[in-house]
């Protein structure tokens, strides 16, 4: 069964940092493009980063650019999201996407 499993998240202080992993299993991770996803209260999902299946291609919103990074270790099926100089503003449920499949998501919380 396919899965996504998230983990990292918590609560920090503005400026500080945060890395986020999500465990994949039970799909062909390797060939898979991924993506991270972020949903504030009262707020729709969106779109953070995403990467493609080999890593050499990459995308951010504007609002991350410069703060964020996402990669993905092919051999451990994890992808991760670092976060650097964190904002208020990053407060939300993050989650890891494949295709159609999401998982559970993490807290993360950055106070002022």
């Amino acid at each position: 069964q396919a899965q996504l499993v998230e983990s990292g998240g918590g609560l920090v202080q503005s400026g500080g940092s945060l890395r986020l992993s999500c465990a994949a299993s039970g799909f062909s991770f390797w060939n898979t493009y991924m993506s991270w996803y972020r949903q504030a209260p009262g707020k729709e999902r969106e779109l953070v980063a995403a990467i493609s299946s080999t890593g050499s291609d990459t995308s951010y919103a504007d609002s991350v650019k410069g703060r964020f990074t996402i990669s993905r270790d092919n051999v451990k099926n994890t992808l991760y999201l670092q976060m650097t100089n964190l904002k208020p503003e990053d407060t939300a449920m993050y989650y890891c996407k494949a295709l159609v499949l999401w998982g559970q998501g993490t807290q993360v919380t950055v106070s002022s």
